[in-house]
């Protein structure tokens, strides 16, 4: 086992989306995301062989597909699975900070 504290994590931005890797191996990513309200994040083109989970665990986020323009409302406690190939970003469509945590199998390039 291994812990990792968050001043370990890797942090980078996605637009205005403060992102933070905490674990990368050759099977899985896993980060977090931060935004503020009203701020949408970066698009991600997807992963072509790897499926990603979000997990909103605090705040209100809209997740778009912007290759089929559907979107999907998001609350605290909701998860979406986003399968391979499917670009996406992320919006905070409420009045607090959101987080957002995700993981990615296998590792995304």
């Amino acid at each position: 086992m291994k812990v990792i504290k968050k001043e370990e994590s890797r942090i980078y931005l996605d637009g205005p989306e403060i992102c933070r890797e905490y674990v990368i191996t050759p099977k899985i990513v896993f980060g977090s995301s931060t935004l503020h309200p009203g701020q949408t994040g970066g698009i991600d083109p997807g992963h072509p062989e790897g499926h990603e989970v979000f997990y909103v665990s605090r705040g209100e986020v809209l997740m778009h597909n912007t290759q089929t323009d559907e979107f999907y409302e998001l609350h605290e406690g909701d998860i979406i699975l986003v399968y391979e190939g499917e670009p996406h970003e992320l919006t905070n469509i409420g009045t607090d900070m959101a987080v957002i945590t995700w993981s990615c199998a296998p590792k995304i390039d």
